[in-house]
């Protein structure tokens, strides 16, 4: 992401240190992340301590301080998912991808990453790709569905 791109969501936002999570927001959306040397450039642009800056960032979930993949795998992990499958979904997942919740492939494709609920039980075992859903997921689902998305580049 360049400096310019930076500079104009700020701009947007009217560097108003009350919009900084919206500018955070709107930065990881075209980047994927929040890299350090842009939480400073923010910090630095906006007058706010980097302190403060990532201590937002680590508070909130929603946001991201590692390489995110290019498509995002989340799995359910709810209870009805949970006793329909779902482990053997994120099982499957995991060794086809070779890595664990929370990683990146080396080659930045994937992120895998798991939630308690995605508020579509009747669907289970139930997982979403660059957020549309999959439902009623089987091992054999999840090899087509990554697939898929591998030819996605």
């Amino acid at each position: 992401m360049k400096k310019a791109d930076i500079d104009k969501i700020l701009k947007k936002h009217d560097y108003k240190k009350s919009s900084l999570i919206s500018i955070l927001q709107d930065i990881q959306e075209v980047n994927r992340w929040l890299p350090p040397e842009i939480l400073k450039q923010v910090s630095e642009k906006m007058n706010i301590p980097l302190i403060d800056v990532y201590s937002l960032t680590t508070f909130y979930k929603s946001f991201y301080l590692k390489p995110r993949g290019k498509h995002i795998i989340t799995v359910c992990s709810g209870t009805a998912c949970h006793v329909r499958g779902g482990p053997r979904i994120l099982n499957e997942i995991k060794s086809q991808l070779n890595i664990d919740v929370d990683e990146t492939t080396p080659d930045k494709n994937f992120s895998l990453e798991t939630v308690r609920c995605l508020g579509a039980c009747a669907l289970g075992p139930l997982m979403v790709v660059d957020k549309k859903y999959y439902g009623q997921m089987n091992p054999k689902k999840v090899v087509s569905t990554i697939k898929k998305f591998s030819k996605k580049k």
